[in-house]
């Protein structure tokens, strides 16, 4: 019980913590509007206060908040609106001892109801920022089983969009009423748009100045010679006596043209712990796609393999044709994938998957040897989202390792220049090195 009073207060204080984090920066946040000034016997048993004014009144508020109604009687009863984020912070996080050593709710919390739980996803929009607002729903949606309220047309409504409620809508699609398919669609098509405003520009832009560098020439003719950039390439031979440049190199405009210059594929695991990254998967693909300079293909796959390449135009089609959940046969997805390779040196296959093989990993291992054998460009993400590396397959990511292909997790913001590299042929493993290294110093 204590355990999990601990753990149940700690949550509470990230979650108070990271509002006034966000009040800080300037995101919106409940303002402390007290019906009434606290007791002042409740104020005099604490010395949270003592001698500070309004910082210790401050203090003493977020205490409050953070202990919940476990510190009614010694910090006294929250009101206003702190008292309503206190209720709704109660709902969620607050447990109390039943004498027996388990737990039980100590208020009336959010159980089954669809209206209480709608008006508490409205509360929790009204009290706390975005990102506070995603966590709580995301912990709601695990802790009290409320999946299937998110069946419910209405609910929909009430609920704040973000890539982990797409994953979850995404893994209900089987079982989605009709009468909520078209409120889910809109819920997944606001985030789709979010991630494409995010993701799309820099994308754009990363892929095809790595076109434009690939497609330059070593040899060109005079009429073709890009002389600023022969100039800046050989510097490092100026002969200061003849005051001039001796080009030992020279770099020629790129071909224009608006043939197809590299394939890409990009195969998907869509087991549910894969969720968010088969979401920025989805949304990639689009980009992708929409340049007419790349030929790209999404293949999704548990145990059975989908190719979704037809539906690109539209990602959130594309999302609602995968189906989360299931087991994962990634050497059959290899298998497919590998029939769409005609051009291997001017391919590129992104295996997205935790790694976890139930299909058979020597014929797995085996494929993956020939395609970067046949010179195709191949890396292996663990993960697509912003959350880190997950559970994985520590013993398959060395073994593709061994056979030069890197496996990391990967985030978005980090996913265009990664695609540049594959395009202008660079060391993989060196870019998956230097991206852990500017992950370990930023966390660091």
């Amino acid at each position: 019980m204590a355990g999990l009073a601990g753990r149940m207060t700690l949550v509470r204080a990230k979650m108070v913590a990271a509002a006034a984090g966000a009040g800080a920066r300037g995101e919106r946040m409940a303002e402390p509007v007290p019906e009434e000034e606290p007791a002042a016997d409740s104020l005099a048993r604490t010395d949270l206060t003592a001698g500070q004014g309004d910082a210790g009144r401050e203090r003493l508020r977020r205490w409050r908040l953070v202990l919940g109604g476990a510190a009614e009687e010694s910090l006294g009863k929250a009101g206003g609106r702190d008292g309503a984020m206190d209720e709704a912070l109660a709902a969620l996080y607050d447990t109390a001892g039943d004498g027996d050593g388990t737990s039980v709710k100590r208020s009336a919390g959010l159980g089954g109801s669809a209206p209480k739980v709608a008006r508490w996803l409205g509360d929790i929009r009204e009290y706390f920022p975005s990102t506070v607002v995603q966590v709580m729903q995301a912990d709601a949606i695990e802790r009290l089983d409320l999946t299937r309220l998110l069946l419910e047309p209405e609910m929909l409504a009430a609920v704040e969009p973000d890539v982990h409620l797409v994953g979850t809508l995404l893994a209900l699609n089987r079982v989605m009423p009709e009468a909520t398919k078209d409120a889910a669609r809109q819920v997944v098509r606001t985030v789709v748009e979010q991630l494409e405003r995010r993701i799309a520009q820099q994308t754009r832009a990363a892929v095809s100045g790595a076109l434009n560098r690939a497609a330059r020439i070593s040899r060109p003719r005079h009429a073709d010679i890009d002389w600023d950039r022969t100039i800046r390439a050989n510097l490092k031979h100026y002969q200061a006596e003849h005051r001039t440049v001796i080009p030992e190199r020279l770099v020629g405009y790129g071909r224009r043209t608006t043939a197809v210059q590299r394939d890409v594929i990009l195969c998907v695991d869509q087991s549910g712990s894969m969720a968010a990254s088969v979401v920025f998967s989805g949304v990639f693909a689009a980009v992708l796609a929409s340049l007419r300079s790349l030929r790209t293909s999404l293949v999704v796959f548990d145990t059975a393999v989908a190719d979704l390449t037809e539906q690109l135009s539209d990602p959130v089609d594309v999302l609602f044709g995968t189906q989360l959940g299931g087991g994962t046969d990634i050497n059959r997805a290899i298998a497919y994938s590998q029939t769409l390779i005609t051009r291997p040196r001017d391919s590129i296959f992104v295996l997205i998957s935790d790694l976890y093989e139930g299909g058979v990993r020597d014929e797995m291992l085996r494929r993956v040897a020939e395609m970067t054998a046949a010179g195709v460009q191949v890396v292996a993400l663990l993960a697509l989202s912003d959350e880190g590396a997950p559970a994985y397959d520590h013993e398959n990511a060395a073994a593709l390792a061994a056979l030069g292909v890197p496996a990391f997790a990967c985030t978005p913001d980090a996913f265009p220049d990664l695609m540049a590299a594959a395009i202008e042929r660079r060391d993989l493993t060196a870019f998956a090195e230097r991206f852990a290294d500017r992950q370990a110093t930023a966390t660091g």
